[in-house]
C-alpha cells in the first residue's frame, strides 16, 4: 500500500492535523523542530546557570503538550508558533515559581552577605515578575499581551504577528510600543522614566 505524500508545508500540514490526518503531526515535527530549539534556546540563555531544564528538554515538553491539544483549530505557522511561545512560557514560569516555592532557598548554598549584594537576582525571578505583569496587562487589553508573547516569547516578525492576530501590521506595531511602556512602568513599580 502507497503511503500517501503529505505537504511539506507547515500550515498545510496544521490545516491536515485539524482534520485530524495522523500522519501531518509526524510530518511537521521536523519542519518546525529547529526553530522551536532556536525559541527554546533563547528562553534558555535567560535562565540561571545550571538550571535542570535543558532547551531540548522544553522543545520535548512544549511538543508533548502541543500534541495534546484538541481544541485549537490551527490557521497558520504563526499561529502554531504563538501557541508553542505561550506553552513555553507556561512551562518556564512554572519551573521559576516551583524553585522559588521552596522554603528559605529551597537547599540553596548559604551566601555571605557581601556575596549576596553581589550576584545578581536569578533570572527566574524575572520570567515570574514578567509573566505577573503580561496578566495584569492581559486584563486590561489581551491583544497587546498576546502581541507581547508573539514577538518576545514566540520571536514573530510584526507581520506574522498581524497575520496571527488578524489585525495590520501598523496595529502590530503600535500595541507592541504601548505594550513595551506598559510593562516597563509595570516591572519598575511606577511611570516609565
Amino acid at each position: 500500500m502507497a503511503i500517501p505524500k503529505v505537504p511539506a508545508d507547515p500550515t498545510a500540514l496544521l490545516l491536515a492535523w485539524n482534520r485530524g490526518e495522523p500522519d501531518a503531526l509526524d510530518a511537521l515535527l521536523p519542519l518546525v523542530y529547529e526553530e522551536l530549539r532556536r525559541l527554546a534556546g533563547r528562553y534558555m540563555k535567560q535562565e540561571r546557570e545550571g538550571h535542570s531544564l535543558q532547551a531540548t528538554a522544553l522543545v520535548n515538553e512544549a511538543y508533548l503538550r502541543l500534541i495534546e491539544v484538541k481544541q485549537v483549530r490551527w490557521q497558520n505557522r504563526a499561529h502554531f508558533f504563538a501557541i508553542a511561545a505561550r506553552l513555553m512560557r507556561r512551562i518556564l514560569v512554572d519551573a521559576a515559581r516551583s524553585r522559588m516555592s521552596h522554603k528559605r532557598g529551597g537547599g540553596a548554598p548559604a551566601l555571605s552577605l557581601d556575596e549576596a549584594l553581589i550576584i545578581p537576582s536569578e533570572p527566574s525571578h524575572d520570567f515570574v515578575a514578567l509573566d505577573d505583569a503580561l496578566r495584569a496587562l492581559a486584563a486590561v487589553d489581551p491583544r497587546k499581551s498576546q502581541v507581547v508573547e508573539m514577538r518576545f516569547f514566540g520571536g514573530l516578525t510584526l507581520e506574522e504577528t498581524a497575520e496571527a492576530l488578524s489585525v495590520s501590521r501598523d496595529t502590530v506595531m503600535r500595541d507592541w510600543k504601548m505594550a513595551k511602556l506598559w510593562l516597563l512602568r509595570e516591572l519598575r513599580g511606577g511611570p516609565p522614566q
